[in-house]
């Protein structure tokens, strides 16, 4: 009975192996169980070290170097096109859209020096992923109780001017995997008209040649970031945010469709590393500009 057990233990990894490469629905499981645990555990090792300089937006700086390497784990590849756009002096507030929890990586190839992310408070209490996001200086917001979000903003706003802080917002308000944009929310726009900063509107390209939340699948492949010219905000007054926050979201909604279409298909990735991707992947052809390293 002992041998017997002893053989299906050692068999278990096999068939987990052979599982993993016919299911694109098991693949699809364990690339995001892994994406979870290399967050938790990230945060779980380096919020001691944060937490030695206190809450600081510098802490950034970690969680950005803990993200970067998931885009190899998966043989995703990074173009960024406009990023001379984020080269900015002084605060700026950047507004992007938002398809899933693999935005981090979007967002961590691109995020400017002491910029935090606004981020919904109830990820304040995910253990150690709240504490380090606390201690990187993330700000929280109460998506439920309307006067606490606006002095949230009211407060940011004159923090970003003596700090010199850019923040980060995804303006939808909650995921949008679909082909147009959901309406934004106005927080950020009050923010940057009450800041009386530049709005940087950011595009991803849609993840959907390499991954579907709905149909259980997450291949490797290519995604493309676009940083929009600023918009200035300088002279602006509450009464314009309705206007503000429309025209900008118009100009995003269309770069996001001209990016569905001309990326559709354009699909050539790095190799994955760990066994995590699939085997379209391919090396980087010689003359591509895209934006890989970091």
């Amino acid at each position: 009975m002992d041998v017997l057990l002893l053989h299906g233990l050692l068999l278990l990894p096999l068939a987990a192996l052979l599982l993993y490469r016919c299911s694109p629905c098991f693949q699809y499981l364990c690339k995001v169980a892994f994406f979870n645990c290399w967050i938790v555990a990230m945060a779980t090792l380096l919020s001691p070290f944060a937490a030695f300089w206190g809450r600081s937006v510098d802490n950034m700086k970690l969680l950005r170097a803990a993200l970067l390497p998931l885009k190899r784990f998966y043989g995703i590849r990074m173009r960024v096109r406009g990023a001379e756009q984020l080269q900015l002096q002084g605060p700026f507030v950047i507004v992007c859209n938002h398809q899933a929890s693999l935005d981090l990586m979007g967002m961590v190839e691109v995020i400017p020096e002491r910029c935090v992310p606004i981020a919904k408070r109830e990820l304040l209490y995910l253990g150690t992923v709240g504490w380090a996001c606390w201690l990187s200086g993330i700000i929280f917001i109460d998506r439920h109780r309307r006067d606490a979000a606006i002095e949230v903003i009211s407060h940011t706003a004159s923090t970003m001017r003596h700090e010199n802080l850019r923040v980060w917002v995804f303006p939808e308000g909650t995921r949008n995997p679909g082909k147009s944009m959901l309406p934004f929310k106005r927080g950020a726009f009050h923010l940057a008209v009450q800041a009386q900063v530049p709005i940087v509107p950011i595009v991803i390209s849609p993840y959907w040649d390499f991954f579907s939340s709905k149909e259980k699948r997450f291949t490797s492949g290519t995604c493309t970031i676009r940083v929009l010219p600023r918009v200035e905000t300088r002279g602006l007054s509450p009464k314009d945010v309705p206007e503000l926050t429309e025209s900008v979201r118009q100009a995003m909604a269309e770069a996001l469709a001209e990016m569905s279409m001309s990326d559709h298909g354009d699909q050539a990735t790095e190799q994955p590393l760990l066994g995590l991707g699939d085997n379209r992947g391919r090396p980087q052809g010689q003359g591509d500009t895209a934006r890989n390293s970091k």
